[in-house]
């Protein structure tokens, strides 16, 4: 057969493709949930001190335990006490509660950014803190936030990977059911691994792109 069997990829195209669709569908959604999780829980750390020592245990947990470990929780443990979840469902959950912790000291860190004064210089024109939200703080701090907040969905499309343990049929758990079937590692790993790294690569060059745009001569662009 040779030392590498292109058939055997070809012949594993469908099995490839919706393995990418699931995969991209798991962490597409996996991220909009973790997006609004961080930053609903950035702003309340940032202008609460009740908010940040109510909301630290979730960030810090979730930030100091193994994902592997928090899927296998919220799929297999959670039905202990009567909460439960399909595997789609818990693999989504799971990754968005994982990246929100992240998420959330991303959009924390970059409201930080903007100066006191503005703050302090809407609410004297009047603006309420809803409306120094939207037009002053968010506008500037978004600017810091965005390319962070690329590499994070970057992070997370890695990261996807390990819904395969709950038998999603992903990528990953694609490849391993094509090993089994082919016992061909070699081009069933590396193919994959290829699909991976475009991804990942094509969310690098969207993250460049954001950092050449809003980063201008050391300060944030115009």
């Amino acid at each position: 057969m040779g030392i590498f069997n292109i058939e055997i990829l070809f012949n594993a195209v469908p099995l490839l493709a919706e393995g990418l669709l699931a995969t991209v569908i798991v962490s597409l959604a996996s991220f909009f949930l973790a997006f609004l999780i961080g930053s609903l829980v950035g702003i309340a750390r940032a202008e609460s001190a009740k908010a940040r020592r109510l909301l630290a245990p979730y960030v810090e947990v979730f930030r100091g335990t193994p994902l592997l470990i928090q899927l296998f929780f919220i799929y297999y443990g959670l039905p202990s006490i009567g909460v439960t979840m399909n595997n789609y469902t818990a693999g989504i959950v799971g990754l968005a509660l994982n990246g929100g912790a992240y998420i959330s000291e991303i959009v924390r860190g970059s409201l930080y950014s903007v100066e006191k004064g503005q703050q302090d210089a809407a609410a004297a024109l009047g603006l309420s803190w809803f409306q120094t939200m939207a037009h002053v703080i968010v506008p500037q701090s978004i600017r810091v936030a965005l390319p962070p907040l690329v590499n994070s969905f970057s992070s997370l499309l890695k990261d996807s990977s390990l819904v395969s343990v709950l038998a999603i049929t992903e990528l990953t758990r694609v490849s391993q059911l094509i090993y089994t079937r082919t016992f061909r590692a070699f081009e069933v790993y590396l193919a994959v691994g290829t699909v991976y790294f475009v991804m990942i690569y094509a969310v690098s060059l969207l993250s460049g792109y954001f950092e050449r745009k809003f980063y201008i001569g050391g300060r944030y662009g115009r």
